[in-house]
């Protein structure tokens, strides 16, 4: 006599799991991104960096201005 109840999965509860992990992963990925690059691009650390040198002195002014010309840096 057949009651309907399993232990075993089957391959529809094996799809459902790799599904589960697959949209997990997925969710933390997309976290991931959206918390830990906050928008920013290679320029704004080459800004960045640049400002800081010339603010240590290792640049000069117009080394400055040349590399930001050259970077794009705003």
């Amino acid at each position: 006599m057949m009651t309907g109840f399993d232990w075993g999965m089957g391959l529809g509860g094996w799809a459902w799991m790799v599904l589960g992990i697959v949209l997990l992963v997925l969710i933390v990925w997309a976290l991931g991104s959206a918390l830990g690059g906050r928008g920013r691009t290679p320029t704004d650390d080459a800004g960045q960096i640049l400002r800081s040198r010339f603010a240590r002195g290792e640049i000069t002014e117009q080394e400055y201005e040349q590399a930001r010309r050259l970077l794009g840096v705003k």
